[in-house]
């Protein structure tokens, strides 16, 4: 075991189960909120969940942050996307200024958004964008596998640590996005693994292949699981043989946010995969886990299913960036407004609703 495989595994064994104790005192202040028992559904359950995650009911959503993971992925080589490579350093650059969607997003819903550069090809330092270069791009994974176990080690570790970086700033609530052309073919190619379903069924147009772009992106696919024979059992392997820096680095911060119990929205496709791999490496990570939205890739709604996650909202999105989990933000405080500030039943002078099945 390598220097960074051993850090990461290191610090996963002190990942905890959630706290059902602050689950149910959660639960119980909902219920003695004045409103119809269970009527924010999903809004409530996301108020319990991070109460047990982070182990009191007394939550701090105020300030928030988006982790936007940037690489490039040399399976591009093969046709895969509509543009090259280049198209990324042109996002990053956009995220840097604060120009491209999810910036504009997250003004509105008061979070920060910090591009990580974890491997974008031939970027030089960047003002505005966060250094965790891992390499200079993956390899081409129809070849050989897209990094070493140790990078992919190393990414998670980068991940991991910038989550217990922003919980030392105050950050109480995270979303994780992406950038990188090519990306969605690597997260196909782990969901193919760890599904067991072939790459016709799983692999989308991205951001608008041609049937002929299809095609070839579903033949890397295919040619990437039987050139580099991943190990679904170990997700280190699958993510090393043909995942991605990015991915890699998502997957670290869903794991940080188990181990610094900090909650962590998924965002779509890619990002569930990411989260997958975390539950793969250590399944407590669960309890860090928020899912946003159903990505509109093929493999959108099935990854969710697999994690046993409801997302708040389906509205069709699959920009990537983030853009969904910084989405359902707004929701979020929603939620926490009613949670802290509602009347309580006896405060406002009306009898206690008693929960549904319970004999009277």
């Amino acid at each position: 075991m390598g220097i960074q495989e051993a850090w990461v595994t290191e610090r996963i064994r002190k990942i905890t189960p959630p706290s059902e104790e602050a689950r149910a005192e959660a639960k119980a202040r909902w219920m003695a909120c004045a409103h119809p028992l269970g009527s924010l559904g999903l809004l409530e359950t996301i108020m319990e969940d991070a109460a047990a995650l982070t182990g009191s009911a007394k939550l701090d959503i105020e300030k928030k942050a988006v982790l936007v993971f940037c690489a490039d992925h040399g399976v591009v080589a093969q046709g895969v996307s509509q543009c090259d490579s280049s198209v990324t350093t042109a996002i990053v650059r956009g995220l840097a200024a604060g120009r491209t969607a999810v910036c504009n997003m997250a003004e509105r819903a008061g979070c920060q958004v910090i591009p990580v550069d974890l491997g974008v090809r031939d970027l030089p330092p960047a003002e505005g964008v966060l250094s965790r270069r891992v390499g200079n791009g993956t390899g081409d994974f129809t070849l050989g596998p897209a990094m070493t176990r140790e990078q992919a080690a190393l990414a998670i570790r980068y991940g991991m640590e910038l989550v217990e970086e922003l919980k030392n700033q105050g950050v109480g609530l995270l979303a994780t996005g992406e950038a990188g052309i090519g990306n969605t073919t690597a997260s196909t190619a782990m969901a193919c693994v760890w599904t067991g379903l072939p790459p016709e069924k799983l692999t989308g147009r991205g951001a608008g292949l041609s049937d002929e772009g299809l095609r070839r992106k579903i033949s890397a696919v295919q040619k990437a699981l039987e050139v580099n024979g991943p190990d679904a059992n170990d997700p280190l392997d699958v993510l090393a043989k043909v995942g991605g820096f990015d991915i890699a680095a998502m997957c670290g911060a869903f794991l940080g946010g188990a181990l610094y119990k900090v909650p962590v929205l998924a965002d779509g496709f890619i990002s569930s995969v990411a989260a997958l791999c975390a539950l793969r490496l250590c399944p407590a990570a669960e309890k860090a886990v928020f899912a946003s939205h159903v990505s509109a890739e093929p493999a959108g709604r099935l990854l969710l299913e697999l994690l046993e996650k409801k997302p708040l909202l389906s509205a069709g999105m699959r920009l990537g960036e983030g853009t969904g989990a910084v989405a359902v933000m707004p929701l979020w405080d929603m939620a926490a407004a009613v949670y802290e500030d509602s009347y309580t039943f006896s405060e406002c002078g009306i009898e206690a609703y008693v929960p549904l099945g319970e004999e009277t």
